[in-house]
């Protein structure tokens, strides 16, 4: 090998060294903007179909199309959002208002319903018993710290809200852009797919999007229709804070612990209550809504891409911890993605 035919380490060094130096601080400068460029990729990719229908029936129009998937969006996202933060605002001054008024006039008795649930109710009132004898100044000098604390929870919850907003805010911008530009953004991912794999560039990427489907489908639907069911059950069998338990059914549905660690607990309290018709009721809605997810949450995941059960679970764990709420939808999503290019990468070896 002659001189000028020898390979410059020095050079191709620093020519890897620059590229990686760019890549990382473009990444920086965008880790702002990464969380609601995930989320907005991911509805993107998830409601393209949707979209597209949208589109055909609207005469071909793409501007009434991505107008009406935003204001979606919005609906979807923004105005629960919006309604959390109401409920922690209104919490907030029923908090100051109640710690006022008990250090004025006293504790009202508790209702009937908190101290009929079992184990914890008779704790509470006997607990409750002894604030209300120690008079309203022994109440006031009890209550003072936790009225404080509860008070920096709550501006504490609702600047943390205001950030989650800002980025459902980005998300929804940057979808509507993907909306958009949605074809011109699929070719660029595809030719750089392709300069990076020119065989199987463009297969990786479609089974990406696949994967990113079929999660959507399967996680976020499957669990929506459950939280509906289990908010009507509970609404019709008169649960106090059906809302609440609503909110908290959709969180677990997504963490796949699913409606059971809400509707039973529920069934048990009616039981204990003397209405064994409604308790029972709640029960035969847990065995259906079961039955329910086995049967329609593989059906929706095939869809796009067969993914194990135990995948779907270490990633809602994985993406709580290391993003967040946001990550119980990005943790399965990435590790779906990255199951399915490995499985077609093992395939395919001679």
């Amino acid at each position: 090998m002659t001189e000028q035919t020898r390979p410059d380490l020095t050079r191709t060094f620093l020519v890897i060294l620059i590229i990686a130096a760019l890549i990382a601080g473009s990444l920086w400068t965008l880790l702002p903007f990464l969380s609601a460029l995930l989320w907005a990729t991911t509805i993107a990719i998830a409601t393209w179909p949707l979209f597209t229908e949208l589109q055909r029936r609207l005469g071909g129009r793409r501007s009434a199309a991505t107008a009406l998937m935003t204001l979606a969006i919005v609906a979807v996202f923004l105005v629960p959002l919006g309604c959390a933060v109401v409920v922690l605002l209104d919490a907030g001054v029923r908090g100051v208002e109640f710690v006022r008024t008990a250090s004025q006039q006293g504790l009202q008795p508790l209702p009937d319903w908190v101290v009929s649930i079992p184990v914890i109710g008779p704790q509470l009132d006997s607990r409750w018993q002894e604030l209300v004898a120690g008079g309203p100044e022994h109440l006031a000098d009890t209550l003072r710290p936790f009225a404080r604390d509860a008070a920096g929870w709550v501006i504490a919850q609702t600047g943390g809200v205001g950030a989650i907003l800002l980025q459902f805010l980005l998300t929804v911008i940057i979808a509507a852009i993907l909306y958009t530009n949605g074809e011109q953004a699929a070719a660029g991912v595809i030719a750089f797919a392709r300069r990076i794999n020119a065989d199987r560039g463009e297969r990786i990427v479609r089974l990406g999007a696949q994967a990113v489907r079929g999660v959507a489908l399967g996680v976020v639907v499957t669990a929506l229709l459950q939280s509906v069911a289990v908010g009507f059950g509970l609404w019709a069998t008169s649960v106090p804070h059906w809302g609440i338990l609503l909110a908290v059914t959709f969180v677990l549905c997504i963490a796949q612990l699913g409606p059971p660690l809400v509707l039973l607990p529920a069934a048990a309290w009616l039981a204990w209550l003397g209405r064994p018709i409604a308790a029972g009721a709640l029960v035969v809605l847990t065995v259906m809504i079961g039955i329910m997810e086995s049967v329609v949450k593989p059906v929706l995941i095939k869809r796009g891409v067969d993914l194990p059960m135990l995948l779907l679970i270490a990633g809602v764990i994985g993406g709580l911890v290391g993003f967040g709420i946001g990550g119980l939808f990005i943790g399965p999503v990435i590790l779906a993605v990255t199951y399915t290019l490995l499985a077609d990468w093992v395939s395919d070896a001679p």
